[in-house]
């Protein structure tokens, strides 16, 4: 709780004095802090925030404004800002009552203004924002986000933090290309399968990946290679030559992580995902 001071100088006849230093402290009876609902973020992901403000006093204070940067922080000389509003998500509660929604501005950053927080009482913000191109994903990375809540008769405006850490976790997708397209009875084609990662962890055997495929026609398969290196069944896969069902061997295929670079101008990053690549030859 901040102290203050003051001092008085008497001043007669050309000469001063002073009084004695008298010593006061300020009881701050408005608390607040903030939380993301989930401590870690992902790619595109939806973070929900709760600003919780608590009025210890006997006396109301309205006409409040808490003000967010949105993790806002800087890189080579520009101010990249990694999480986006989403228009319409603010909640306010006053006592645990759902009141009319905050007037919002984004103009300049994002702020909301006109909450009111009873003597004795309560107000919590529930908003969402969105993860966007300037938030960092690499493993071990992080986004720390500031609020600023001032006005009605605040004495000093009041900063709350909360920081939440990139997701490790591997997040794969998977497409299919037939070489060549246009193929004779009893010709040979290939099927390629690209699975890629754009997650900022390695796709390792525990994490039993596995493609599976019903080839139709049934497919006379030839030759079966992952990354370049030939497979064999049953070690690496399995084969149904009367059905055509295809099925990897869970904690054969690995993808490695994907690598993340800034673009310099923009300051947006970039995700270069991880590829292994599988095919499989035959005649049909």
């Amino acid at each position: 709780m901040p102290q203050f001071f003051n001092q008085a100088t008497l001043s007669y006849n050309g000469t001063s004095t002073t009084s004695n230093i008298t010593v006061g402290e300020l009881l701050e009876v408005l608390s607040a802090s903030k939380t993301a609902v989930s401590g870690t973020y992902g790619a595109n992901d939806t973070v929900t925030y709760a600003i919780s403000i608590v009025n210890a006093g006997l006396v109301p204070f309205t006409n409040l404004t808490v003000t967010d940067n949105l993790g806002a922080y800087t890189e080579d000389s520009l101010t990249l800002v990694p999480l986006t509003y989403v228009p319409g998500s603010a909640l306010l509660y006053v006592n645990g009552v759902l009141q009319p929604a905050p007037t919002v501005s984004t103009e300049d950053g994002l702020a909301f203004t006109g909450i009111t927080v009873p003597a004795s009482g309560n107000a919590l913000l529930l908003y969402e924002v969105s993860v966007n191109e300037f938030a960092p994903q690499a493993s071990g990375s992080s986004i720390t986000n500031t609020a600023v809540i001032s006005g009605g008769g605040l004495s000093s405006p009041i900063t709350v933090t909360d920081t939440i850490t990139a997701e490790d976790t591997a997040l794969l997708t998977i497409s299919k290309s037939i070489c060549p397209s246009t193929v004779t009875e009893n010709g040979q084609i290939t099927y390629t399968f690209v699975i890629q990662n754009a997650g900022n962890t390695e796709a390792i055997a525990t994490d039993d990946v596995t493609v599976t495929d019903l080839f139709n026609p049934i497919l006379d398969i030839s030759s079966v290679t992952f990354n370049g290196a030939p497979w064999t069944a049953p070690a690496n896969y399995t084969y149904d030559e009367s059905s055509g069902l295809f099925t990897t061997v869970p904690g054969q295929i690995t993808v490695p992580a994907a690598t993340y670079t800034r673009d310099d101008t923009t300051g947006a990053w970039v995700v270069n995902p991880g590829v292994s690549v599988l095919t499989v030859t035959g005649t049909v």
